[in-house]
C-alpha cells in the first residue's frame, strides 16, 4: 500500500489526531467534504478531484462546501450563497485582489472570473469573524489563493489535469513551475468548454460555454522570510443562459498586482506585507450570437475598472499572539454602452458612458492571543465610502448625487479546550455594508445594512470518529431587499429597500472510520430567515440539505458513493429577492446519487471516474432562476433552470 499525506475526509478538523491514528489515514483523491482547520473556517485544496464535479467556475466549487448553494442560469457562472446570503454580503478575494463584475443583471459575479484549479488553497470563513480582507463580509470572506514554494535549489514542478465529460465536456489545466533559491516563473493555462446539457428528462438546457485563462507570477524569493511577487492574468469565455434573453459572449478580463511580504524583521516586527492591484472587465451580452436571432439584434457592452491596495504590519504581544494593523483601499468604476440592429446586421457600439463610481478606505486591527485551555480573536475595523451618480436618472438619482458612509466592524471569539477530545467556541461578530452597484441600481439611495450575528459551536474528535455542530443568529437592521414586480409576462427588479430581518441556522457534521480504508462522512445544513418588518419569509433562502458519503480507499484503488438530499423549500415572498434572483415559488425536495472509482498507478499519477446523478432524476434548486420568461427558439421554457442529468466524467492529473 502506498502512503501519502494523511488528511480525514470529513467537513472539519478542528482539534490535530493523534499520530497513530493520523498515520493510518489517506489523502481522499475525491473530496465529498471538505477539512475545516478550525471553528468557523474550511480550508481545501482545489486542484483535488471532486463530487460532483464541478463546472469549473468559483460557484460550482463553492456549492459543494455545506452551507453554500449556487443559483442555476445555465452551464457555467452561477451566483454563490452562503447561509442565506449573496452578493456584496460574501467578500470574494482572489490572491488578495477583488474582481467585480460588470454586468448590470448579474451575468458574471466574482466567481465567473475564477478557475479554481488555478489556485493552490480555498479558505472560507464563516460569518463575520475576520476584519483583515475588507468590510461588509455580513455572510463571510472566500479566499481563493496561489502559494508558491520557495525552491531549495533549481528545478521544475508541474500540475496537469484532464478531464472528459457527457455533454462534451472537456477540461485542461497546466500550472508549470521553473525556479531556484533566488526565485521563479510560473505559468498557468486553463481551457474549459461544453455543450448544452440535458435535464432527466431528456429536455435540452440553453447552457454551453467556453473559458480560458492564463496567468503568470514572477517571484524573487532572495530568502525563507522575504517575498516579492508580480502577477499578470487574462482570462476570456462566452456562455449562454437558459433564464434570460441575452447570452455572454465576451467575459474579457485583464488583471495585474505586485505583492511584497517580509517576514522576522525585528523582535517587535514580525511581519510586513503590501499589495497593490489592477483589475479590468469588458463584458459584452447580446441576444444573437449564441442563440437563433429574432427580428432585432441587440448587444450591450459595460466595463469596469477596480483598483486597489493593502498594507499591514504583525506585531508580536506574547510568545503565541499577534496584533496585525492594517489599511486597505478600492476604488471601482463602471461604464456601459448598448445598441440595435436589424436581424443580420451588427449593431454598432457608441462611446461609452459612466453610470457610478465608488471607493472605500479601510483600517482594521485584529488579534490572536492564545490563554491557557484556548484562545482570543478579536478584530475591529472602520471603512469610509463613498459613491457618485454619474448619469442622471441611474437608481432614480441627479447627475452628481453622491453618499457617504462610515462603515463600523467588529468581532470577538473564545475558542476553548474542554478536554483533549472537545473543543467549544463563542463568537460576536458586527458588520456594516454600504449598497453595492446593483443594489443601488435599483435604488441610489437605500441605506447601509448593518448586521449583529451570534456564532456558537462544538467539536468532538478521536481517531475513529469526529463530529462538530454549529449553530448561528444574526440581526440584520436595513437589510436591502430587491422588490420584483411582473411586467408584460415578465420579472423585472422594481427597486430596492431597508427592511429589519433575521438569519438563524445550524450545521453540523459527523466522520467514522467504520473499517481500515472505509469512511462514512455525513453532513446536515439548514437556514431560517424572517422579514422583521414586513411579517413575512426573508425571500432566497435555501432548504434544509443534508450528505451522506461513504467512501473506501487503500492507496492504490478507491471508491464512493455521495447522496445528496434537499427538503421541499415552502417558506417563500414570491415579490421579493436579491441582486442574485427573486423567490419563484414553492420548491419539491430531492435525492441525487452519484458514484466515484479511481486508481493510482503511480504516486504522482491518478485516474478518477464517476457518475453524478445516477439515476437520471429532474429536479431544480429552490435557488434557481426562471426559464419561463425567457424565450429561446429550438428550447423548452422550463419554471425553474433544471440541473443537470445523468453525468459521466474521467479525470487524469498528474504531478512531479
Amino acid at each position: 500500500m502506498k502512503h501519502v499525506k494523511p488528511i480525514v475526509l470529513s467537513i472539519s478538523a478542528l482539534m490535530p489526531l493523534p499520530a497513530a491514528a493520523a498515520s493510518q489515514l489517506l489523502e481522499p483523491i475525491v473530496i465529498t467534504a471538505p477539512v475545516i482547520s478550525e471553528p468557523l473556517t474550511v480550508v481545501t485544496d482545489p486542484k483535488a478531484p471532486r463530487q460532483p464535479v464541478p463546472a469549473g467556475d468559483g460557484a460550482d466549487f463553492l456549492k459543494n462546501i455545506p452551507g453554500f448553494s449556487s443559483v442555476r442560469k445555465g452551464g457555467t457562472s452561477g451566483e454563490p450563497v452562503l447561509r442565506g446570503f449573496t452578493g456584496s454580503r460574501l467578500s470574494i478575494l482572489q490572491d488578495g485582489a477583488s474582481v467585480l463584475g460588470g454586468c448590470p443583471s448579474r451575468m458574471d459575479p466574482p466567481t465567473a472570473y475564477l478557475y479554481p484549479q488555478t489556485f493552490d488553497l480555498v479558505t472560507v470563513i464563516k460569518g463575520p469573524q475576520t476584519v483583515r480582507y475588507g468590510g461588509g463580509n455580513l455572510a463571510g470572506t472566500i479566499l481563493f489563493e496561489r502559494r508558491t514554494e520557495r525552491f531549495s535549489a533549481p528545478g521544475t514542478r508541474v500540475f496537469g489535469s484532464a478531464l472528459a465529460g457527457s455533454h462534451g465536456r472537456n477540461d485542461q489545466v497546466l500550472d508549470a513551475t521553473v525556479g531556484a533559491e533566488q526565485g521563479f516563473l510560473r505559468l498557468i493555462g486553463t481551457r474549459s468548454e461544453a455543450d448544452d446539457y440535458k435535464d432527466g428528462d431528456g429536455t435540452k438546457v440553453h447552457s454551453q460555454f467556453y473559458r480560458w485563462s492564463g496567468t503568470a507570477i514572477a517571484g524573487w524569493t532572495p530568502s525563507d522570510d522575504t517575498r516579492l511577487e508580480l502577477t499578470l492574468e487574462r482570462s476570456d469565455g462566452e456562455a449562454a443562459y437558459a433564464d434570460r434573453s441575452m447570452d455572454g459572449t465576451k467575459f474579457d478580463r485583464t488583471g495585474y498586482s505586485v505583492r511584497f511580504e517580509r517576514q522576522n524583521l525585528t523582535p517587535w516586527l514580525q511581519r510586513v506585507e503590501a499589495q497593490a492591484y489592477y483589475q479590468y472587465v469588458d463584458h459584452v451580452m447580446d441576444d444573437f450570437r449564441l442563440r437563433r436571432p429574432g427580428a432585432m439584434n441587440m448587444v450591450m457592452n459595460p466595463d469596469r475598472t477596480t483598483r486597489g491596495m493593502r498594507a499591514l504590519i504583525e506585531l508580536p504581544v506574547s510568545a503565541a499572539g499577534a496584533l496585525t494593523l492594517g489599511a486597505d483601499y478600492q476604488d471601482d468604476e463602471h461604464r456601459g454602452r448598448m445598441a440595435h440592429a436589424p436581424a443580420g446586421m451588427e449593431p454598432e457600439l457608441g462611446a461609452r458612458n459612466k453610470d457610478l463610481t465608488a471607493s472605500q478606505f479601510g483600517l482594521f486591527a485584529e488579534l490572536e492571543q492564545p490563554v491557557s485551555n484556548g484562545r482570543w480573536l478579536a478584530g475591529a475595523r472602520v471603512d469610509r465610502t463613498k459613491a457618485t451618480v454619474e448619469s442622471a436618472g441611474f437608481g432614480g438619482a441627479a447627475a452628481g448625487e453622491e453618499d457617504r458612509d462610515t462603515n463600523l466592524a467588529g468581532f470577538l471569539r473564545y475558542e476553548h479546550q474542554l478536554s483533549p477530545r472537545l473543543i467549544a467556541f463563542a463568537g460576536l461578530g458586527q458588520a456594516s455594508r454600504s449598497p453595492d452597484y446593483w443594489e443601488r441600481r435599483a435604488r441610489f439611495a437605500t441605506k447601509t445594512e448593518r448586521s449583529s450575528q451570534l456564532d456558537l459551536g462544538l467539536g468532538y474528535r478521536t481517531g475513529a470518529v469526529d463530529f462538530n455542530l454549529s449553530a448561528y443568529y444574526a440581526r440584520i437592521d436595513d437589510y436591502i431587499l430587491i422588490d420584483w414586480a411582473e411586467s408584460g409576462g415578465r420579472w423585472q427588479v422594481a427597486g430596492a429597500r431597508n427592511i429589519d430581518a433575521e438569519m438563524l441556522g445550524l450545521e453540523a457534521d459527523v466522520g467514522w472510520a467504520l473499517a481500515e480504508h472505509w469512511r462514512l462522512t455525513s453532513t446536515l445544513a439548514h437556514s431560517y430567515g424572517k422579514n422583521r418588518s414586513d411579517g413575512r419569509p426573508l425571500a432566497q433562502i435555501p432548504p434544509l440539505e443534508a450528505r451522506l458519503a461513504l467512501d473506501y480507499d487503500n492507496g492504490d484503488w478507491l471508491a464512493g458513493l455521495l447522496l445528496r438530499g434537499v427538503a421541499r423549500q415552502t417558506r417563500v415572498s414570491l415579490e421579493s429577492g436579491s441582486i442574485a434572483g427573486r423567490d419563484l415559488g414553492p420548491s419539491s425536495g430531492f435525492a441525487v446519487l452519484s458514484l466515484h472509482a479511481g486508481y493510482r498507478p503511480a504516486a504522482n499519477i491518478s485516474i478518477t471516474a464517476g457518475i453524478d446523478n445516477l439515476f437520471d432524476r429532474t429536479y431544480a434548486e429552490h435557488l434557481s432562476r426562471s426559464g419561463a420568461e425567457a424565450v429561446i427558439i429550438g428550447y423548452q421554457p422550463m419554471p425553474r433552470v433544471n440541473e443537470p442529468g445523468r453525468n459521466f466524467w474521467l479525470q487524469a492529473s498528474v504531478s512531479f
